[in-house]
């Protein structure tokens, strides 16, 4: 038993090393005027991104190899893993390349090649057809409407399933936007090295790059998603960025090869004819082009790493909006203007002004009043709601004893949340996760009038925030909750509990 112990504690520091040794491999840092950027430009940045887009969570700009700026917005911080959405689909591509360039599989390898146990009875011509090439492009013949509904949540064999769907257009012909196809990139990568993305880039590229902890969700059948599914830290992404604006070289070492970048990020299939729209520029490999000439990877509700090799630069952003193209256009509005071919004289006052606003960043906190005589009479009261489809069973109302924290006990599908909510101010938590283990949150709130008190749930891993509106009348509690932001909407749910004590 000692000597499990022993073992269990230089396990554990080991991990601790690994992530210290990590952390010291960061990007150096500089000033924005010795890498030729106008300091009060990117104050500029900074402050239209608070005015205007209210939706972004970090930042990291890198201009010739050192970091600039940088800022998270609280509770996001700079130790913190953010949700990649499908900005992992370009590091899916790097394995690909890797693997690639280790002789295991070829561009032009057909798709069922490696799948001859998921292989449809008759699969037809155009399936038959289908290369790595198409997946990686996006140009598999199938269309949108068969991709909509793929099962990435379900137990099903999702190689079965994707090799399943019709496949009425002849592969290579056009782009036609496909998750289920970086899936199948990481299931093939899978099979051919015996490893998942995740641990097969691992000693290749994230160790490296001093990447620590990186995790990836996976389907039932242990396949990394591929499409979706990473979480990292804002430098880590930022980090990517430059690897890709380096050619793949890092330290001294080529851990991509150049031929694969120059290929993974250049046009290989058109997909619009707007020339002002970020999304009409053509795709890549796993990666799309921008306007200006830029390329980046790109995950859903605005997760960024843009590469600007023009200015030899990169911009790593976290965020949660609805207005994708909003976050590109200000990098481009007020960014691109604040480069300069050569360093500038210090800006003392300019730096020192951006220094101490990107210290106090924080995302809005409810706003209100920090009590109301309804606190009073509510306190303790437990409230049931009938069934419905957000499995909210009983929520619960405490005034903090002590504390200014207002302490809500929230009974979502049979598992108890505790949420403290700070008054006007960001207050750090966790609640249990749908796979068990503990998911951090931070929540504010206040009254919004005599009767109504409304709180902000944030889970500051994730782009996700839900605010609560709890409205108490007599014996009833009316509970109205809205998301930020959604794959699916973000319907405002309406629901009616009643008191039981």
């Amino acid at each position: 038993m000692q000597s499990r112990r022993i073992f269990a504690a230089l396990l554990c520091l080991s991990s601790a090393l690994t992530a210290s040794r990590a952390w010291s491999q960061a990007l150096p840092r500089s000033t924005p005027e010795e890498q030729g950027v106008s300091s009060g430009a990117l104050l500029g940045f900074v402050q239209d991104a608070g005015q205007k887009l209210d939706a972004l969570h970090s930042f990291i700009l890198v201009r010739h190899g050192h970091v600039v700026a940088e800022g998270w917005w609280s509770p996001y911080g700079a130790a913190e893993p953010h949700s990649l959405y499908s900005l992992s689909k370009s590091f899916t591509s790097t394995a690909v390349g890797l693997a690639i360039s280790e002789g295991k599989l070829s561009i032009s390898d057909p798709v069922l090649k490696f799948f001859p146990d998921e292989t449809p009875a008759d699969p037809g011509k155009n399936l038959s057809s289908m290369r790595v090439r198409d997946l990686l492009r996006m140009a598999t013949g199938q269309r949108d409407d068969d991709l909509r509904t793929f099962p990435f949540a379900s137990d099903k064999n999702l190689v079965r399933a994707f090799l399943e769907l019709p496949v009425p257009d002849k592969p290579g012909t056009h782009f036609v936007y496909n998750t289920a196809a970086t899936y199948m990139l990481s299931a093939i990568v899978q099979k051919v090295t015996g490893q998942t993305v995740l641990e097969y880039l691992r000693t290749r590229f994230f160790e490296p790059l001093g990447i620590a902890q990186p995790t990836w969700d996976a389907s039932a059948q242990g396949i990394n998603f591929g499409g979706f599914g990473l979480s990292l830290r804002t430098e880590d992404i930022a980090k990517f960025g430059q690897l890709y604006l380096q050619k793949g070289s890092w330290a001294g070492k080529q851990l991509i090869p150049a031929a694969w970048v120059e290929a993974a990020t250049s046009l290989q299939i058109a997909n619009g004819s707007d020339p002002d729209s970020d999304w009409d520029q053509g795709y890549c490999y796993q990666f799309w082009r921008c306007t200006h000439g830029f390329y980046r990877a790109d995950g859903a509700f605005g997760q960024y790493c843009v590469v600007m090799p023009e200015y030899d630069a990169v911009i790593a952003i976290t965020s949660a909006t609805r207005d994708l193209p909003s976050v590109l256009k200000l990098v481009w509005s007020d960014v691109l203007p604040a480069f300069k071919d050569a360093s500038l004289p210090a800006d003392t006052d300019s730096d020192r002004k951006l220094t101490e606003k990107l210290a106090s960043l924080t995302l809005v906190a409810q706003t209100g009043q920090p009590g109301s005589p309804m606190g009073d009479k509510v306190t303790g009261r437990r409230y049931v709601f009938p069934a419905n489809k957000a499995k909210i069973e009983s929520m619960e109302f405490s005034l903090g004893s002590g504390s200014p924290n207002v302490d809500i006990k929230e009974r979502v599908a049979g598992v108890d949340q505790d949420i403290q909510c700070g008054p006007g101010i960001w207050v750090k938590g966790d609640i249990p996760g749908d796979a068990g283990g503990p998911v951090p949150i931070a929540a504010c709130g206040a009254w919004t009038s005599d009767d109504t008190f409304t709180f902000k749930l944030c889970r500051y891993r994730t782009p996700f925030m839900t605010t609560y509106d709890l409205r108490f009348s007599g014996d009833t509690l009316i509970l109205e909750t809205e998301d930020n932001v959604g794959l699916e909407g973000t319907p405002r749910v309406r629901l009616v509990g009643t008191a039981q004590n």
